[in-house]
């Protein structure tokens, strides 16, 4: 038989203690009045009993029942465990081990990673969920690149084949020979058979419950309620259990911060030995035309200290209006249309209470609003550009203006049409506001390992 047992080394006057009591004890034959000694063993701790032991197992007497106690407070606790908040202690017949538990091990094991890659100049290995095409990673890896962290994907998963094409052709930067391509639903991911430990896990878990339009849209009470989306966040959680990386990015729509999603992301994580920043960011605020505010979430490893969301700038500078960013259509193209069913549908809403408008904008305007994946349907809500000179025609913006307004590299969407290009560049992100977050990521963490390496002893001073 044999007992298992996760425990805190808790404090006691100063001293590190070990206690243990009661039944399970008595089940692998430790009594009262046993003696005991300690054996160090590499990085752990064995109690063995033995008739000349310097411990003593003593008792607790409670309602006639005689329980043993175990109360340890031996120096070794401290010299071994120094830093060690969970302890695995094992107890069999004649012996008990103690060692740091299992979590513990990955957090050093993820940090020691991360260090070793950061100052000998390895590429980091990123696995991106929900990859799409590509242009999270490609904003993240730029960010790293310009603080000097090279990246590669170790693993990308995407359920649309054609964005995943995309991003292969259009973002080389990323891929190596090593890089797994995975075209499937992120929950149908066989993740048992030796999967790579990564230093970066990403994704923009997807929105369609969390955001107000895909609540209303699916009448959902709960972000969970979504029948496709609700159940993303298990997924990505538990792709952060079994690849054990360093750090975590987490992008959604601002609403997602007061679901229960999140509220699970952060306990989950917390117990996996993360320390979670999170900040609503602007795309007004980082430097482009268009007002789309996200939820960023970076959670870093324990033992990686240095990061600060809150200290991250914009690298890029706002471009003063849309003129800027507009490509030379001509009066009489095919692109300007008279959508007079999107007026009727504004006038019906407007008379039903709804407070649905439409965005129609001019060259002069200095913002526009969201685009999102479905742009090339014409929804009503969405921006469209007014005719210079027939108020009466609009049009919408070409899949490059679309770029600009997010200062996404027109790269990303080459040899794409427009329906699917808007659909790539509707649910991705603001280019440079996750540039900046990584930039600032990186800088962090290559002042981390300098510090950490000029801490450590070096083999003349360890002599």
């Amino acid at each position: 038989m044999s007992t298992i047992i996760n425990t805190k080394l808790a404090d006691h006057k100063g001293y590190k203690r070990l206690w243990m009591e009661g039944a399970k004890l008595t089940r692998e034959g430790y009594r009262p009045g046993m003696r005991y000694d300690l054996e160090i063993k590499d990085t752990q701790v064995c109690l063995r009993i033995c008739d000349s032991g310097k411990y003593k197992i003593s008792k607790r007497e409670r309602n006639g029942n005689v329980s043993p106690i175990i109360d340890l407070t031996a120096k070794e606790l401290a010299d071994i465990f120094d830093g060690i908040e969970m302890l695995r202690v094992a107890i069999k017949a004649g012996t008990i081990i103690v060692s740091a538990h299992h979590q513990h091990q990955q957090v050093k094991e993820r940090v020691g990673r991360l260090l070793d890659k950061v100052t000998t100049g390895k590429p980091l290995k990123v696995c991106s969920l929900f990859h799409g095409g590509g242009i999270l990673d490609k904003a993240v890896h730029q960010g790293l690149s310009e603080a000097g962290i090279a990246s590669k994907l170790a693993i990308a998963v995407e359920i649309e084949g054609k964005y995943l094409d995309s991003s292969l052709r259009n973002n080389p930067e990323l891929w190596d020979e090593d890089s797994l391509v995975v075209e499937s639903p992120v929950q149908h991911v066989n993740l048992s058979r030796n999967p790579p430990q990564v230093d970066l896990l990403m994704g923009g878990i997807p929105c369609t419950g969390a955001s107000k339009s895909g609540r209303s849209k699916n009448r959902l009470e709960f972000a969970e309620s979504h029948e496709a989306a609700g159940a993303m966040f298990f997924t990505f959680l538990e792709f952060a259990k079994v690849l054990n990386p360093a750090m975590i990015l987490i992008e959604n729509v601002k609403d997602y911060l007061n679901t229960a999603s999140m509220a699970v992301i952060r306990s989950v994580l917390a117990t996996l030995g993360y320390q979670l920043h999170e900040r609503v960011l602007d795309g007004c605020e980082f430097g482009v035309l268009e007002k789309r505010e996200r939820l960023c979430v970076i959670a870093i490893s324990e033992g990686v200290q240095g990061f600060d969301l809150d200290a991250v700038h914009p690298v890029r500078q706002k471009e003063s209006c849309l003129g800027d960013i507009l490509e030379d259509v001509a009066h009489d193209s095919p692109r300007w249309k008279s959508y007079t069913y999107l007026a009727d549908k504004e006038e019906r809403d407007k008379k039903a209470g709804k407070g649905f408008a439409r965005q129609l904008l001019s060259e002069a305007s200095e913002s526009c609003g969201t685009i999102g994946r479905g742009y090339n349907k014409v929804r009503s809500t969405e921006p469209q550009l007014v005719h210079p000179t027939n108020p009466d025609l609009t049009r919408l913006f070409t899949p490059s203006e679309h770029c600009r307004v997010k200062g996404i590299p027109e790269s990303v969407i080459s040899g794409l049409s427009d329906t699917v290009a808007h659909e790539v560049l509707g649910q991705s992100v603001i280019f440079p506001m996750f540039q900046a977050v990584a930039k600032e990521l990186g800088i962090s963490i290559s002042q981390w390992a300098m510090k950490a390496t000029s801490s450590m002893p070096t083999e003349a001073n360890a002599a």
